[in-house]
């Protein structure tokens, strides 16, 4: 068995567990991402119009057919100009709109208020595999990881079989670069702070991360458990030793 099979494998695995605990997911999501605007068009505008439908119907009624393009363009705008965690907390305003128009719902301190407890049981978990990005090349990330349409988070994945988690780092530091050179324009899911807000180095054994990815220079920190007061992380039941990534730092009420 090869190790790209194994990965694809790791992949698999992670995405139907996800699926199978509230994440939308389909094999055939990556055709449905949008990489100019690094968003997922689908989610952005289903989470509008199912938490903000009288915000949605005046979209509508100002610019008619065009409401979802000047929905997605505004929110990339604003992602540019504030980053993606300010967009997430405050939302984003709109000619016409009386309010902002937000772009999730964080769980509440007190789950006292209905509107705001059903709200946050509307939020749009997506993971989508082998995620064609780039405004340059057809490369691809082995997952991404959306909120309401909004990327949050990536990830690289790699077995131990031949490959380590540092090779997972270097595919990041040598092959995902956020400028490439030679091109005028940088790629948006990769940026910062107006792209993802995290990325994962991920192999059986260990996971890295960095919320900042600059070529060659990018600085991944360890993000494990720890091993009985040793390095790395325990295996769980399954035998897995970085399955603490899904099954709870991807966890609804962990991510939000």
């Amino acid at each position: 068995m090869s190790n790209l099979h194994k990965e694809i494998h790791l992949e698999t695995e992670i995405c139907d567990y996800l699926a199978g605990r509230g994440w939308l997911y389909s094999q055939g999501d990556a055709a449905n991402y949008d990489r100019t605007r690094a968003l997922f068009p689908a989610d952005v505008l289903a989470w509008v119009q199912d938490t903000q439908p009288k915000a949605w119907e005046a979209l509508q009624k100002n610019h008619g057919a065009q409401a979802a393009d000047v929905l997605l363009g505004r929110l990339r705008d604003s992602l540019n100009q504030r980053g993606t965690l300010d967009v997430l907390r405050h939302g984003i305003e709109l000619l016409g709109l009386r309010q902002p128009l937000m772009l999730a719902q964080f769980k509440p301190a007190l789950a006292m208020n209905p509107d705001i407890l059903v709200k946050y049981a509307a939020n749009r978990l997506r993971v989508v595999r082998q995620l064609r990005y780039s405004l340059h090349n057809e490369n691809a990330l082995d997952l991404g990881l959306f909120l309401n349409g909004i990327p949050v988070a990536t990830a690289e994945l790699k077995t131990n079989f031949t490959q380590s988690v540092e090779d997972a780092v270097d595919q990041y530091r040598f092959d995902r670069e956020p400028r490439p050179k030679g091109q005028g324009s940088a790629e948006p899911l990769l940026s910062f702070p107006n792209g993802a807000l995290v990325h994962f180095a991920v192999s059986n054994s260990e996971v890295h991360m960095t919320t900042r990815l600059e070529g060659a220079a990018t600085r991944f920190l360890p993000f494990n458990r720890g091993d009985n007061g040793a390095a790395g992380n325990p295996p769980n039941e399954q035998g897995h030793r970085t399955a603490y990534l899904w099954e709870d730092i991807c966890a609804k009420d962990s991510w939000l």
